[in-house]
């Protein structure tokens, strides 16, 4: 059986070696967090179950679990609850991802893609496959750092995949395509650039600008929710379990309109929908008016259970100035004039920093 041959190494031209010996090999490849803490990366094992390790002491083998024959990738996501589970992406699919993509944004073999998110999530890991599966150049990073970017656009790259806070750190002049994934798009993007759509599940964004790619489609479940079908799904979790249903649709758990335009707009996470005294209020709505605040520098929200209005608005505000944190009738206030008061935060929790995924998402389940 085919092995899962989990990559701990730093992005860069080593990690790009293993990574295709090992798809030489037959094997699929498991990106490791170089951020974990050793405790972490034991217990990741335990949970994705790879067959081999390559770290910088070299190659062993562990207790674990094969794959499947055509899989190549596996890619642990925790997605709203902060538990990992790993996606398993086969072959197919990168090759259909890579050539949904290069027909999207016009590249080529002629064009080079920086890598330069972390290779552990599928918005990293997804230009590495990309540019492997197309024939494409390839400059791969251990991590985002605005002058390095710089550098490598003086040197020849041409397209690059960033997040929003990333974005705002460069020169967007400095290459010919660029691709904005993670949390929300900017209100205003670069010509050059694509806003995405998409989850660790189907592989990364399938939607570009708000349409679904070329084989791609998309449709609102009756409960809201969004659906989609694509050639770049997932084959299934690492333990046997999917959220494609049986006609090939697969579960978001996002939930979403389509307008007349056939343009999607995602509303937030199922589970992050807040209701409080029978109204629907979604967290990035108020986080967005918060910030918008002049003594606010970052915020989040979650709804929190309360006796009397079933759940409350609670805000993690990050304060311009520590010495004078904004009151919470001056964000009610100011937030009144944007949202519907309802919305408005019922209590304010001051913290030095707003906890985030690494493609700069909010953590929710980290809020406490």
């Amino acid at each position: 059986m085919p092995e899962l041959v989990a990559i701990d190494l730093a992005g860069g031209p080593q990690f790009v070696r293993v990574l295709q010996s090992t798809w030489a090999d037959g094997d699929a490849a498991f990106p490791v967090d170089q951020r974990l803490p050793s405790h972490a990366r034991l217990s990741l094992f335990d949970t994705i179950q790879p067959t081999i390790i390559v770290d910088r002491e070299g190659r062993r083998r562990i207790d674990g679990q094969p794959v499947e024959d055509g899989d190549a990738l596996v890619i642990a996501t925790s997605g709203s609850s902060g538990v990992p589970k790993g996606v398993i992406l086969t072959h197919v699919a990168l090759d259909a991802a890579a050539a949904m993509t290069v027909q999207a944004l016009g590249t080529s073999s002629d064009d080079t893609w920086l890598a330069c998110l972390p290779l552990c999530h599928i918005g990293g890991m997804g230009v590495v496959t990309r540019a492997l599966h197309s024939g494409a150049g390839l400059v791969v990073h251990d991590s985002f750092d605005a002058d390095r970017v710089a550098a490598a656009a003086a040197d020849g790259a041409t397209a690059v995949s960033l997040v929003a806070t990333a974005l705002a750190r460069i020169d967007p002049d400095q290459f010919r395509v660029i691709v904005v994934g993670g949390s929300r798009p900017p209100t205003t993007m670069p010509a050059n650039a694509w806003s995405t759509y998409g989850l660790t599940e189907t592989g990364g964004g399938v939607v570009y600008n708000r349409r679904p790619l070329d084989g791609v489609r998309i449709k609102i479940a009756a409960d809201g929710q969004v659906l989609i079908q694509s050639p770049t799904t997932m084959r299934c979790y690492r333990d046997g379990t999917t959220t494609v249903d049986d006609n090939g649709w697969l579960h978001t758990g996002d939930l979403g309109t389509i307008d007349q335009h056939g343009q999607l707009s995602i509303a937030g996470r199922i589970g992050d929908m807040i209701i409080t005294g029978g109204e629907n209020v979604w967290p990035t709505q108020i986080e967005d008016a918060i910030r918008s605040h002049p003594d606010v520098a970052d915020a989040a929200v979650r709804g929190l259970v309360d006796a009397e209005w079933g759940q409350r608005v609670v805000a993690w505000i990050v304060p311009v100035r520590s010495t004078e944190p904004p009151s919470l009738e001056a964000i009610r206030d100011h937030v009144a004039v944007l949202l519907p008061r309802f919305m408005a935060p019922r209590e304010l929790r001051m913290v030095q920093a707003i906890p985030r995924t690494a493609l700069g998402k909010v953590a929710r389940f980290n809020l406490e």
